[in-house]
């Protein structure tokens, strides 16, 4: 592979892997304080898959770039600002209604976006490996979609903790969609879809998903960014802490 397509694989992987990443720990922190049983078991499940994803996607990027080991070097090691994922998925978790609405729009999103790497990915492992990420994001935007309708349609009181979180992560949605020069060089090389390319697709879906909820439909206006290029939010300082602890204080310790 020539040093320029092997960066952008390297940085495509890097930005996918840290999404799941951020997103699965974010996740996890609902275990065992979740609002029922059942979806106590059901979101820490949810952030088992989004922290495989994580990994497969570590190693293969660790496969690119020698200087990197193993995924623990990848997932523990680097600084705040070397991490690549988008603002929404660091964002705290707020209430349930919150959270859940915040795996909707990801998983959604990501549904259709592993739907276009099973079609056209220049990278084998990585084409393989979507077949496995499309059909567990797809459960993950079901399962995250019914508790959107079920909070949304229930009593005022839900409803109005839904409308507010809507309100709460409107500033991120636009970044979800944001075409920048990385992007269009993945797209031209038949690598990774553009962000914009998906974008009718998962609002059709949300839309309809709102609408059934009684909800209002965010407007998706590129209001904070930053995360693609390691610019995080104040919350995020205090998640690299908690995520990067064992490794920092019992270096190189394994599973």
């Amino acid at each position: 592979m020539k040093n320029n397509s092997a960066d952008m694989v390297f940085e495509g992987l890097l930005r996918i892997a840290d999404d799941n990443l951020i997103l699965g720990h974010r996740t996890s922190e609902w275990c065992g304080h979740a609002p029922t049983l059942e979806e106590d078991l059901a979101l820490p499940n949810i952030a088992l898959d989004l922290i495989g994803h994580a990994q497969t996607l570590y190693c293969l990027a660790c496969e690119i770039d020698s200087r990197y080991k193993n995924e623990d070097q990848l997932a523990f090691l680097r600084l705040e600002h070397e991490y690549k994922n988008l603002l929404l998925v660091e964002q705290e978790n707020g209430d349930f209604g919150n959270t859940v609405l915040r795996l909707f729009y990801f998983s959604t999103f990501m549904k259709y976006f592993w739907e276009r790497v099973k079609i056209k990915c220049c990278f084998k492992k990585l084409k393989e490996f979507s077949e496995k990420a499309f059909l567990e994001t797809s459960y993950h935007s079901k399962y995250a979609s019914q508790w959107v309708v079920t909070l949304g349609d229930g009593t005022d009181e839900s409803n109005l903790k839904m409308s507010n979180a809507i309100a709460n992560l409107e500033p991120f949605l636009g970044e979800l969609f944001n075409n920048d020069d990385f992007t269009e060089m993945c797209s031209q090389n038949d690598f990774l879809p553009e962000p914009r390319s998906i974008f009718d697709s998962w609002k059709n879906e949300v839309e309809a998903i709102l609408q059934k909820g009684n909800l209002d439909f965010p407007a998706i206006i590129l209001k904070k960014r930053g995360g693609r290029k390691g610019e995080h939010s104040e919350a995020f300082g205090y998640l690299l802490s908690d995520l990067q602890y064992m490794q920092r204080a019992y270096p190189n310790s394994s599973w």
